[in-house]
């Protein structure tokens, strides 16, 4: 009896046991989805990546602004230090300097480029390594030029039509997009076929999955520096 009895309650008790894991396992696995971000849809944003990008969109336009002013003030400025050498030119110098910084910034073209790179470039870059990296997750040689490859015949042709849109979209000048495209957009691909080939095989053979984003948009601050002067010239 106590055989059949202990036999029974280590039954009982290994059944007891293994539901308590399976309901365990279940919270888990739904605590996991919403930690991460994960809906009724599937959908997840990667918001660390958009950040990022957007930052770095920023930081690019504004060197862009910066620098197109400072050329443009430049001669003035040479020709005032020349009439003026007096002890103060320092200071001088210093404040011209600020003033080119904080005088005239565009801060609506600032937010069209830090938007773009949050709610654009960076999820959409972010979906396409991981696509890339779930079709080609061999470190091959071979894996490493298709993946360079097709960065450049797919991200870097669809990078630069959705900026352009956008950028004409947030001025109203949507009518005038087929004529952007046809003055700039080749152009444009091709100056940066000359960037980012180097940049991929880089981003694609040393760096992990998670930093990609990041540093290509780390290399997006000369690159949208580039972009930031061909929209607004």
């Amino acid at each position: 009896m106590k055989a059949v009895s202990g036999g029974n309650g280590e039954f009982w008790g290994w059944k007891w046991e293994h539901k308590r894991r399976r309901i365990k396992q279940s919270k888990a696995s739904k605590s996991s989805d919403s930690a991460t971000g994960r809906g009724g849809g599937g959908y997840w944003f990667p918001l660390k990546q958009a950040v990022t990008a957007g930052a770095l969109a920023l930081t690019g336009d504004t060197v862009a602004q910066v620098t197109d002013r400072w050329k443009k003030n430049k001669p003035s400025k040479r020709h005032s230090y020349d009439q003026d050498a007096s002890q103060n030119s320092n200071d001088n110098q210093v404040s011209d300097f600020i003033g080119i910084f904080l005088s005239d910034h565009d801060w609506l073209r600032a937010l069209r480029m830090t938007s773009y790179g949050f709610l654009l470039y960076g999820p959409g870059s972010y979906a396409w390594y991981q696509y890339l990296d779930r079709c080609l997750p061999k470190q091959t040689v071979k894996n490493l030029m298709l993946k360079v490859l097709l960065n450049q015949i797919v991200l870097g042709p669809s990078v630069i039509a959705v900026i352009f849109a956008w950028n004409n979209l947030w001025q109203g000048k949507l009518s005038q997009l087929p004529e952007k495209y046809q003055r700039d957009a080749l152009p444009t691909l091709l100056y940066g076929f000359r960037f980012w080939i180097p940049v991929s095989v880089l981003n694609f053979w040393a760096v992990p999955i998670q930093a990609r984003v990041a540093f290509m948009s780390t290399g997006s601050i000369f690159w949208n520096f580039c972009l930031s002067s061909t929209l607004n010239k």
